[in-house]
């Protein structure tokens, strides 16, 4: 991963990683890239002229963790947690390094990473927030049934969430339902929307709508965020299995945060060509 070239004339390494279908265009800057413009990034998301990703990572050095992680949405817009960009990462470090314990620094906080084995990889997204100013929220709300039709949950996990309830997950109609939640007015940095339907105590089927990306086959912040809702309600307990569209994540909300584990692929590696870049 490190060592990739970053100068105009040879072009831009990037690799192509995945975690349950949650895509990820991954850059490291490490050997001295400069930090990408928001505009690039979203040309860069574009499925048919560029290469496309739900979410684009970029790595850098860091003082007090093994590295430091950057995450940008689709549309240009930066996000401060991107829990499978974090296990896909932090799995394809560890297979480089040797290493099978790592931290990770993100806008949100330090993340723990482990090798879970099996070729799975755990993550701590840290303790789940559920104060309204620090989620954010607009006003002073009650986080665990917010005053919107539906009686969502909001949760901050590095990210905002609003996480619903509903008997059959696959009966919304997320194109419409995500958007119009998106833009909320309670949520002044706009949110992900989750749509959850409670098979057991210990499973749940999700659904969901990413802030500035759209639907997405995984999620592991909206994984965490989900699993902690359902626990508040009373629904679940603290460990469930996720179910999504792209396979199954296992989330364990513990004493000391949210650990999210499951599988990662590194799909392949390129380079954006210096006439792509300055095209």
């Amino acid at each position: 991963m490190a060592g990739m070239e970053q100068n105009d004339s040879a072009g831009l390494g990037f690799m192509k990683m995945h975690g349950l279908g949650n895509d990820f265009v991954v850059i490291d800057l490490r050997d001295g890239g400069r930090p990408l413009a928001p505009g690039l990034i979203a040309r860069i998301a574009d499925r048919h002229c560029g290469v496309g990703f739900d979410q684009l990572a970029t790595i850098e050095d860091d003082a007090q963790a093994d590295l430091r992680l950057v995450f940008w949405n689709a549309d240009g817009s930066r996000s401060a947690a991107c829990g499978n960009a974090t296990r896909c990462i932090a799995r394809r470090e560890m297979d480089r390094t040797g290493q099978t314990r790592l931290r990770l620094r993100t806008d949100h906080a330090i993340l723990q990473a482990e090798d879970a084995g099996q070729g799975l990889t755990r993550v701590n997204m840290g303790p789940p927030v559920l104060d309204w100013q620090a989620i954010p929220l607009a006003r002073d709300v009650d986080t665990l049934h917010l005053p919107v039709d539906g009686d969502p949950v909001a949760t901050g996990m590095g990210n905002p969430h609003m996480t619903f309830f509903v008997p059959d997950a696959a009966a919304v109609g997320l194109e419409t339902f995500g958007p119009a939640h998106e833009h909320h007015p309670l949520y002044p940095q706009r949110t992900n929307v989750e749509v959850v339907q409670v098979l057991s105590d210990s499973e749940i089927n999700l659904r969901i709508w990413e802030r500035g990306t759209g639907p997405t086959l995984a999620s592991g912040s909206c994984s965490c965020a989900a699993a902690v809702a359902a626990a508040r309600r009373g629904l679940t307990g603290r460990r469930v299995k996720v179910n999504v569209p792209g396979g199954v994540l296992h989330i364990d909300w513990r004493e000391d945060g949210v650990w999210m584990e499951g599988p990662t692929a590194h799909v392949f590696t390129g380079v954006f060509t210096s006439e792509w870049l300055n095209g």
